[in-house]
């Protein structure tokens, strides 16, 4: 199968290839989740149904990208957890475990949650059945959708937020890779969270979360483009894969 060849070439390649592939993975995500973000942000007039049903029915196609984008990012995400998982299980493996299961976890409920927006399209698609609907109910009910998608989102996030802080710890602990990167992703993890009970609990003070968001974007785009660019170094791997296997 395609994806089991993928992550056995994954695990079987060195290092600096690894951590390559994975700064490739995490960056594709980075900017189809941005893309898919900014074409939302295009559509959706929050608070305006009426207008919200016009922009979308007139950029449908746009908005279907949108929807199939965040699939890919989605799945560019967990590949770069595999591989970030392959390269830092060295330092242990049950931490490394943990983080690509919170991903897993959050990837999954990303995937669920976009229904939301295609239930929302299904809405103001004209078909025969919703004629027993009138048109503003019909709006009204595409934008209930749209904000369970967006209440959705954040759900994802809780699971995003906490993968950073194994994630962070392993590269601090690692030798690897540089440790800033690994603070940077754990106080990442601090803001996610903010951000998360903010959101839920004091939906009126988004201010607060603005500083969380230029502290992931650092964070993680930084990873992203050291794995890329850098890689590791692998006589730090290798020595760290020495006395694991010691160990054993």
């Amino acid at each position: 199968m395609p994806g089991i060849e993928t992550t056995n070439q994954i695990a079987d390649q060195s290092p600096r290839k690894t951590a390559r592939m994975a700064g490739l993975f995490y960056l594709i995500f980075i900017v189809t989740l941005a893309l898919s973000s900014l074409i939302r942000s295009r559509l959706i007039v929050f608070g305006d149904a009426a207008a919200t049903a016009n922009t979308i029915m007139g950029s449908e196609l746009l908005f279907r990208i949108g929807f199939v984008t965040e699939l890919v990012s989605a799945v560019f995400f967990l590949l770069a957890a595999w591989a970030l998982f392959v390269l830092l299980k060295p330092v242990n493996k049950n931490l490394a475990l943990l983080f690509l299961l919170l991903n897993l976890s959050g990837v999954a409920v990303e995937c669920m949650n976009t229904l939301n927006l295609f239930a929302a399209l299904q809405f103001l698609s004209g078909a025969n059945y919703l004629n027993v609907f009138q048109t503003g109910q019909l709006q009204a009910m595409a934008m209930s959708f749209l904000n369970s998608y967006t209440n959705g989102f954040m759900i994802a996030q809780i699971f995003f937020g906490a993968w950073l802080l194994p994630l962070g710890y392993l590269v601090f602990k690692s030798g690897y890779l540089p440790r800033i990167l690994g603070i940077l992703l754990m106080i990442d993890f601090f803001g996610v969270l903010i951000w998360f009970f903010q959101f839920f609990l004091f939906p009126s003070y988004g201010v607060v979360s603005y500083p969380s968001y230029a502290v992931g974007f650092i964070a993680e785009f930084s990873l992203s483009l050291w794995l890329l660019i850098k890689g590791v170094n692998e006589e730090e791997y290798n020595t760290k894969k020495a006395e694991i296997l010691a160990k054993m």
